[in-house]
């Protein structure tokens, strides 16, 4: 059994000290050690708002933590959080302070400087103290939380590949569709310095999700004042106006906020945009369902390929549990979804979105996306998109795109900041007891072949009149040469005393009913043939307006 173990020692040299023997201890994983008391609750807190198996198995509290005396944090962390053992570390371990320690909570109290076997054996028993709690906790949890998700409601991220792949586009539709199935849904806007998603559904807020950074414990009535009741039924959590309010957002509020979130809706959907930040890392990290968006071109692919490498290295997700969607996809397109897959390494979603510049400009420049036409293939598509993650029906005994256990990842420590993770996203049908018809899922990858057999059929007519014109065209001007041959050889036969109207009609064809008319002018003798032209189909109707054709050779008496 792995026993993490969080040390809160202020003291540096105790912290060394504590440090290095945790390393040495077998089965033993120690997290990243904080220097205050404040720090130490909010870690806690945010690790417990995704799940009880998050918290540490064991907390090491130094006896000079500070500002809050230890016994009185020992007191705190007992009662927020009875699945963690604490032990307290202390200089003057005596029969008075170990009996007040057990008094607050304690599991288990280590004299500094600290022993091996002695931490050892109190390391141990605070984590086998540990495992009992969380095992019955866990049995009494089944019941209720059965099908609910586990950490709440189920946490989307969206991710752009670069700017201008449509990632606004995506999450704010993917959030519609779950609230048209009947979900609770929040739509957080985590692009804190860019953030579009106020402009793309005409919302103006004065609160937004910086307002909650500062908060350590965010309440229903605190996250009530913040959020935005959408006339859709959304709930907003829109980025600052102010871009550099930003930074008040890290990893940890992040945490806090997605997790309270959860607690209150069905389905959390978050535009991360496309920079990397701590706080969108957090909420990636976490995320049941991470979505990188991107477009059919070779600058898109590389980007995402270089955001799928940048979240392994930092370990964040891996590729393997991040699925892909292309946008603006078409079916002559030289990259399709399963070479996106294979660059990145990434799983690619069934469903593309196709190109829609013009069904989409109306609903962008007025802010009322939630007014895309309903027969728009872009909108189709995304709601497709959102049956395919499980997000517009509602779950029945397991989740459609779900990722593993919360958790899966803890241990893991980066440059942005520490936490859990999900595990593998595996793809299900979805549940028949969609609230929306289903004729909407059933799309594929060809997602754009409905819109141009429309397309097509519209412009048939079109191609069958311009062929027409041109036929005409030809059968006009063969009607020309047909007449000047005509009028040549009827001429040339009245020159030397032939049958002139004979020699005319000898060559014509029957559907070209000609009337010659030949005589003597002088020296010469003129022959002049005019033809009926006949309308597309030989034999059929004449054109009305006939050609004429006039020729003259001199005669020999």
């Amino acid at each position: 059994m792995t026993i993490r173990i969080l040390p809160a020692v202020g003291d540096p040299d105790a912290a060394r000290a504590v440090g290095g023997l945790l390393g040495r201890l077998p089965g033993a994983e120690p997290l990243r050690a904080v220097g205050d008391s404040t720090r130490l609750l909010d870690t806690l807190a945010v690790l417990a708002a995704a799940s009880v198996d998050e918290l540490p198995e064991v907390v090491l509290v130094h006896e000079r933590l500070g500002p809050v005396p230890a016994l009185e944090l020992i007191r705190d962390i007992a009662l927020r959080f009875p699945a963690t053992g604490v032990i307290l570390l202390s200089a003057e371990a005596g029969p008075a302070l170990y009996a007040a320690a057990m008094d607050c909570g304690a599991r288990g109290l280590a004299a500094l400087p600290p022993s091996y076997e002695e931490l050892a054996a109190r390391v141990q028993a605070a984590a086998q103290w540990a495992t009992g709690v969380r095992r019955h906790l866990g049995a009494a949890d089944d019941g209720p939380a059965a099908g609910g998700g586990g950490a709440g409601g189920r946490l989307v991220a969206v991710v752009g590949a670069k700017g201008g792949v449509g990632t606004t586009v995506t999450a704010v539709q993917l959030a519609l569709a779950a609230r048209a199935a009947g979900r609770s849904v929040a739509l957080a806007d985590l692009d804190l310095q860019s953030g579009d998603v106020a402009s793309y559904l005409d919302v103006q807020f004065r609160r937004s999700v910086a307002d909650l950074a500062g908060i350590s414990d965010i309440s229903p009535r605190v996250l009530r004042d913040a959020v935005f009741p959408h006339p859709t039924g959304l709930g907003l959590l829109l980025a600052p106006a102010e871009g550099e309010r930003g930074e008040e957002v890290g990893d940890l509020a992040s945490r806090q906020i997605a997790a309270a979130l959860r607690g209150r809706y069905e389905v959390v959907v978050v535009d991360c945009g496309t920079q990397i930040t701590a706080a969108g890392a957090a909420v990636i990290e976490t995320a049941d369902v991470a979505l990188l968006v991107t477009t059919p071109d070779v600058v898109s692919v590389r980007a995402a390929k270089r955001m799928v490498r940048m979240w392994e290295r930092l370990q964040i997700r891996k590729a393997e549990e991040t699925t892909t969607v292309v946008n603006r996809h078409t079916r002559n397109a030289e990259i399709q979804p399963a070479l996106v897959a294979r660059t990145t390494g990434t799983r690619a979603a069934r469903t593309t979105v196709p190109a829609g510049y013009k069904e989409l400009q109306s609903a962008v420049d007025s802010g009322r996306m939630q007014d895309l036409d309903a027969r728009s293939g872009v909108r189709q598509a995304l709601w497709a998109l959102a049956g395919e993650l499980g997000l517009a029906a509602p779950a029945t005994g397991g989740r459609a795109l779900r990722g593993g256990a919360p958790g899966a990842h803890a241990g893991r420590r980066r440059a942005i900041g520490g936490g859990g993770g999900t595990g593998p996203d595996q793809l299900a049908p979805v549940p028949s007891g969609s609230l929306l018809p289903m004729s909407r899922f059933r799309r594929r990858g060809g997602g754009d072949r409905g819109q141009m057999a429309v397309e097509f059929a519209g412009i048939v007519p079109l191609i069958l009149v311009a062929l027409a014109v041109v036929w005409q065209c030809v059968l006009v001007g063969y009607s020309f040469s047909l007449a000047g041959h005509a009028a040549d050889k009827a001429a040339r036969a009245g020159a030397v005393g032939r049958d002139c109207a004979a020699a005319a009609r000898s060559d014509l064809p029957g559907a070209w009913r000609g009337e010659p008319r030949c005589g003597p002018d002088g020296a010469v003798y003129r022959a002049s043939v005019r033809l009926r032209v006949p309308v597309l189909f030989p034999g059929s109707v004449d054109w009305p307006w006939p050609v004429e054709s006039t020729a003259g050779v001199a005669r020999e008496d």
